[in-house]
This record gives structure tokens, sequence and C-alpha cells, in this order.
């Protein structure tokens, strides 16, 4: 479940965190984008998990979840793979330089909980949990790893200063170039242990 945190982040949710994490108000405006996005990913993984728990006590088989699950992860894939050339920030990205708290929860909450590959990869999340009769808490690890990869920026800021402030520029870009592959991979990754 782990691994698939990286595809929550990776895309205009990490490069969301470190414009905000370098605005005007980046502690309070950082605090408010994990938080909305907790709030986001939280309901998104209950109500798949409760949707699936309430299919399989229908009589729905686990083998059918786990394909559903498969079929969300591969179309995530083809998601991802489809606009990975998609250079041009979104327009709602100029306006993160002069963020206020407000729209950083707003835009924590919306990005991570309606970005069609976030809501696949959630879904998929709370899917395989209630599939393989997992308890919901499970999905505590998942959710605790994505939000420290989107304080992450922040958290770099506190610790190196001005430093940071040199590297963040160049992490922004870096993953702007090569998110879509980490997200292949890490997708991959999860299929296989579906079909293992």
């Amino acid at each position: 479940m782990l691994p698939l945190a990286v595809v929550m982040v990776a895309g205009p949710q990490i490069l969301s965190a470190i414009f905000l994490a370098t605005s005007g108000e980046w502690r309070r405006n950082s605090a408010a984008y994990v938080f909305g996005a907790s709030l986001s990913i939280s309901a998104v993984v209950t109500l798949a998990y409760l949707l699936s728990d309430g299919a399989s006590r229908q009589g729905t088989s686990n083998d059918l979840l786990n394909a559903i699950v498969l079929v969300l992860l591969l179309a995530a894939m083809v998601n991802t793979y489809r606009t990975r050339d998609e250079s041009e920030p979104p327009a709602w990205m100029g306006k993160l330089q002069r963020a206020n708290p407000q729209f950083s929860f707003r835009l924590g909450f919306l990005l991570l909980g309606l970005f069609p590959s976030d809501v696949f990869t959630a879904v998929a999340v709370g899917s395989y949990l209630s599939a393989n009769d997992r308890p919901l808490t499970d999905a505590g690890g998942f959710l605790a790893l994505t939000l420290l990869f989107l304080a992450l920026p922040a958290l770099v800021l506190l610790a190196f200063g001005d430093r940071a402030e040199a590297f963040l520029p160049k992490a922004r870009d870096w993953m702007s170039e090569n998110a879509w592959v980490v997200n292949e991979a890490v997708i991959l990754l999860f299929i296989a242990m579906i079909v293992g």
C-alpha cells in the first residue's frame, strides 16, 4: 500500500506543495494544504472501503473485488501515460505564490480528492483492504506517508532555510519532467502484488 503514496503526490500535488512552501504565508498555507488533502483522501478511501465491504457482504467474491482494483489501477496507468506530455502548468498554479490558507485548504481537498489518478489510487487502496479482509485502519500508513510527502517541502524549508529555497525549484522541475515514470513504476508494482 505504501508505494501508492508516491502515485498520490507525483505531479501537480507535490508541485503545489513546493509552490506553497515558497509563498508568503508558507507555514499556514502548507498546513492548510496538507489538512485539506488529509480530509479528502480519508473520505475517498473510506467510501471505497465501505462500498467494497458492502459488495462483499452481498456475495461479491474477493476475486471480483480484486479484478475491480486491477481495472482501477490499469485506468490510472493509462491516465498517467496519456497525460505524461502535459508540461504546461494549470492556470490555478499561478495563484500559488499569492495563496492564502483558505485557498490552500480548498486546493489540497480538491486536488487530492478529485484528481483522476488520485481518486483511482485511493479507491484501489480502500477496495484492496476490503477485498482482503483487512481493517480500514490499515490505510493509516498510506495516508500518513502521502501526507508526509505533501508536507516535505515545508519540512525541508524548516530544516534547511535558505539552502532549501535554492533547492526547491530544482526539485519542482525534476518532478515535472519525471513524475509520470515514477507513477507508472509504482502502479506496476501494485498490479504485480494483486496478480501475485
